[in-house]
């Protein structure tokens, strides 16, 4: 077999990359579209259907369908506008201004949502010609036809499902939050200086941001598999992701108050070790299993493969069991600490009680009441949502889906 060269390898790993796909498609979409439009209108250069299929294949199937019927509703009624300012006040520095303003107002109205403006632009267009009828109506055939290839693209060629990106994000949080949970339980050996204790919290508080970030990601994804033909199981995917992510969350969090826990002792024991050697070993060995736990987490609910999951469930269990048997451990010690030491005895308090907090919410048990419990819910609100449907269903001795 041949060698591939190295740049060959580059690029056909950025074209699999969301942003490589997203390119490609947007512009085989505007070529077609380009190309039905001077085939079909008298217009030299119709522009705005390449344009509009560019707009409407996004980068999922729902994004492209809603994203698709939006446009085409701010274009008509721009049109519908400059057909009406034309025949009332022709155009003028003042009836320009008049529609302007008219036009971003109704567009709000009818909710167009982010092509608020092109319903201007569409009644800027129009008004500034000669015949507005004859432009108005080519306007609107050709936004009609960039939104139709643009649905027709995506609906026959099923854009992507983002569930692996969506998947490596979490993944990649969870490796975060475990590398900040290894690194605090090195920094409990001996003493610990205030000034690295505050950048470890300044570290978890970044953790907001990486959230978010995630958070997109797994909007994608969500909408990748809504109405996507390539999916057969859309709803549960999305809701063990959607829950996830709601549970790492949650630990994020908590980690953020632990490290605040730990500076607030660096600043009471500045010359003093944090805690008493056999602690210290213990607490080390502590964060260790959480991050293991947390890890595994995240790859239990990225896991679509039933084998893999089997076995990152085990994983998960065996690092919980672990982990709260270490923290037993640790309770009683800081239990004898205290009781010889009584300073800052909330502090070891606040500690174990958000340790416990991120045991409970990696919990096998509990990660399933609450899957079941979204499922449910949701499953509801889409019975609630579609009750002809269902009515129909019941007439024809079957359950809606």
């Amino acid at each position: 077999m041949p060698r591939v060269s190295a740049p060959v390898v580059k690029l056909v790993q950025r074209t699999t990359e969301p942003a490589g796909v997203q390119t490609l498609r947007s512009t085989a979409a505007a070529v077609i579209a380009y190309s039905v439009a001077v085939w079909f209108l008298p217009e030299p250069a119709p522009l705005t259907a390449p344009l509009t299929a560019l707009l409407v294949v996004q980068v999922t199937l729902y994004a492209t369908l809603t994203t698709g019927i939006r446009r085409v509703n701010s274009v008509v009624v721009g049109v519908l506008i400059a057909i009406g300012f034309s025949s009332l006040v022709g155009l003028s520095w003042w009836s320009l201004g008049l529609t302007i303003f008219t036009a971003l107002m109704i567009g709000r109205l009818v909710r167009v949502n982010e092509f608020v403006p092109e319903v201007a632009i569409s009644a800027m267009l129009v008004l500034g010609v000669s015949q507005v009828a004859d432009t108005a109506w080519d306007r609107v055939w050709e936004t009609l036809i960039g939104a139709v290839v643009g649905l027709l693209f995506n609906l026959l060629l099923a854009p992507p499902v983002w569930v692996g990106s969506a998947g490596s994000s979490i993944e990649s949080l969870a490796v975060r939050m475990g590398t900040m949970l290894r690194s605090m339980g090195e920094e409990v050996v001996g003493n610990n200086p205030v000034s690295r204790a505050a950048a470890r919290l300044h570290e978890a508080r970044r953790l907001d941001h990486d959230i978010v970030e995630v958070d997109a990601s797994l909007r994608q994804a969500e909408e990748s598999l809504t109405l996507n033909p390539r999916v057969r199981h859309g709803l549960l995917h999305r809701v063990v992701l959607r829950t996830g992510l709601d549970t790492l969350e949650i630990c994020a969090v908590v980690v953020r108050v632990l490290s605040r826990t730990l500076t607030d002792l660096a600043k009471a024991r500045t010359e003093e070790a944090l805690f008493p050697p056999d602690v210290t070993e213990l607490l080390q060995e502590l964060f260790g299993r959480l991050a293991e736990a947390i890890e595994s987490f995240a790859v239990l609910v990225t896991t679509q493969l039933a084998a893999d999951a089997d076995a990152a469930e085990e994983r998960l269990a065996d690092a919980l069991a672990r982990s709260r048997a270490t923290r037993d451990l640790v309770a009683d010690l800081l239990l004898e600490d205290v009781q010889e030491h009584p300073r800052q005895w909330q502090l070891h308090g606040a500690l174990l009680a958000e340790i416990d907090r991120v045991l409970d919410e990696l919990d096998i048990e509990e990660r399933t009441k609450r899957l079941g419990e979204e499922l449910d819910r949701r499953s509801a609100e889409a019975h609630a949502r579609r009750p002809r449907l269902r009515a129909l269903a019941r007439r024809l001795g079957r359950q809606p889906a």
